[in-house]
């Protein structure tokens, strides 16, 4: 059911383009990989549980034939894991490899209020997924986004699914990994989310500094969705939580709402030419003052590039640490 669902009307269609979707088994981002594969784009499903990814990749394609779609796309599934640097690694010299072009990314795999733990560099789990995972592999693959070959006149555009939860967020950046003050779930998932605004925020910047006009950046509130993303309340807080939860479950967005932004965001039309910008219910919407701070935006930018083990001096457009 779900409250304010606005539809993403646009009829674009993605013949002869490629987009890389980060989570997209289940949920949202799954619905996204349908919805671009009946456009008629190659759709990579960069995804941590393969199996789970190969039956998901064969559910749309049933799904599709069932409902005679015609001029289908292609599914590609691929590994990736967000909380392992060596895995997006390995999986952005595999895709820079073998991908001529990179029209659409969209950054919707995260963990959500999971109880405290690490990643495997030692991050905190939600940070470490939801922003820094994003941050390496959106980074990583930027060369390939910004020089794809391609005659249309058409951005490519980046999209990072962020939340409401951001205003619940603040940068904290003597502790970006919860170890000096008393772990909060809520907290640190608030703290990811405000994190991949300031990312967005910070990236469209470097674009236009940089006079990169062909890639455009958007980040966005899905809405409350009855996902998986909510498997760790039990864990977190417990079976009291857990019964709260499911009974509100009448009251949120079914997958196929909540993707309605994200896919908006990467085809609609009518804001191919905005960057930088935070969305909700298909429009641009105001996040909060600290989503919107220049300084936070920058120093996230530098420390992550820390984080992650490149150079303050790396060019994210080349791939190099060239001046």
């Amino acid at each position: 059911m779900g409250f304010f669902n606005t539809v993403c009307t646009s009829t674009v269609k993605l013949t002869g383009k490629t987009a890389i979707i980060t989570g997209c088994n289940t949920g949202i981002g799954k619905v996204t990989a349908q919805d671009f594969y009946k456009r008629g784009a190659r759709v990579i499903m960069a995804c941590r549980n393969q199996e789970k990814a190969t039956k998901a990749a064969q559910d749309i394609k049933q799904k599709c034939e069932h409902e005679g779609t015609c001029n289908l796309g292609e599914l590609i599934v691929d590994e990736l894991d967000l909380s392992s640097l060596k895995s997006i690694r390995q999986f952005t010299k595999k895709i820079i490899d073998r991908e001529s072009r990179i029209d659409i990314l969209v950054n919707n795999g995260g963990v959500m209020t999971c109880p405290e733990s690490k990643t495997e560099d030692g991050f905190e789990m939600q940070f470490g997924t939801n922003h820094l995972g994003h941050f390496l592999l959106t980074i990583l693959l930027l060369p390939k986004i910004v020089h794809r070959n391609f005659e249309s006149s058409d951005p490519s555009r980046i999209v990072t699914v962020s939340s409401v939860a951001h205003e619940r967020g603040t940068m904290n950046f003597e502790d970006l990994n919860w170890e000096k003050r008393k772990y909060s779930a809520i907290g640190a998932y608030g703290q990811s989310k405000l994190a991949n605004i300031l990312f967005t925020k910070e990236l469209a910047r470097r674009l236009k500094e940089a006079n990169i006009n062909n890639v455009t950046t958007y980040s966005l509130h899905p809405g409350v969705i009855a996902t998986e993303l909510g498997r760790h309340m039990k864990d977190t807080y417990g079976v009291i939580a857990t019964f709260v939860w499911g009974m509100l479950k009448w009251l949120l967005k079914t997958p196929e709402q909540g993707a309605q932004t994200t896919i908006y965001c990467s085809v609609d039309e009518k804001c191919k030419h905005e960057s930088g910008l935070y969305y909700a219910e298909c429009n641009v919407k105001t996040p909060t003052k600290l989503a919107q701070n220049q300084e936070d935006a920058e120093r996230l930018w530098t420390e992550s590039l820390k984080l992650v083990g490149l150079p303050e001096n790396f060019d994210p457009f080349r791939g190099d640490t060239s001046s």
